[in-house]
């Protein structure tokens, strides 16, 4: 892993994830969050602090990154639950069938290699009076700036850490046997190819 890698991505990614927008896009989501969570892609540990602590009893992380989980020092330093983390990607969870009450992903699925992997352990991992809550940025619905998703894909996926700019977001939820509830979508403030938001809970 190069320096880029191991230092300036990190940060950049840290920065344009915790951005205004975003930020307010976690806390539509993250808050609904109940008992034992799995959150896929904790990253840097931009969601603990929308954690509502009298609803959870603990997260699991799951992300393969040392080195934006170092970043997350003084978030998990701030809360009063337990965190663990799992230093894997999404598509192959070592956890037991029916571990989590909630699992969360926010901004992840563009990265995972494999999605629908991901998502099909996600269903495993999940309780069956659980659900999955989630925010994504994806495909977007006016088709000219999708196809410009798909233009600059190559490009950005290199920069941006393997982040896909425009994968369908219910489409991958439904190749993996998920049902979306509540499914809200739009664009948020910023640039409208990266800024074409997927929100909602899945069972």
């Amino acid at each position: 892993m190069g320096f880029y890698s191991r230092h300036i991505l990190p940060r950049c990614l840290d920065i344009a994830c915790g951005v205004g927008p975003v930020e307010k896009q976690r806390a539509k989501v993250v808050p609904q969050a109940r008992g034992q969570v799995v959150e896929i892609g904790i990253g840097s540990g931009l969601n603990l602090a929308h954690y509502d602590p009298s609803q959870i009893t603990g997260v699991i992380g799951v992300d393969p990154d040392d080195h934006i989980w170092a970043r997350s020092t003084e978030r998990r330093a701030a809360v009063d639950f337990p965190i663990e983390r799992i230093g894997l990607s999404g598509e192959s969870i070592p956890l037991d069938d029916k571990t989590a009450d909630t699992v969360v992903v926010t901004y992840s699925l563009c990265t995972i290699p494999d999605p629908v992997a991901a998502l099909r352990e996600m269903r495993r991992i999940l309780r069956p009076d659980g659900e999955i809550l989630f925010c994504e940025h994806g495909k977007a619905a006016d088709p000219k700036i999708s196809r410009w998703q798909s233009r600059i894909d190559p490009v950005w996926k290199k920069i941006a850490g393997g982040c896909h700019s425009g994968r369908d977001i219910p489409a991958l939820f439904a190749q993996a046997d998920l049902t979306i509830h509540d499914l809200k979508q739009g664009y948020i403030p910023g640039p409208k190819i990266l800024g074409y938001n997927y929100w909602g809970r899945a069972t």
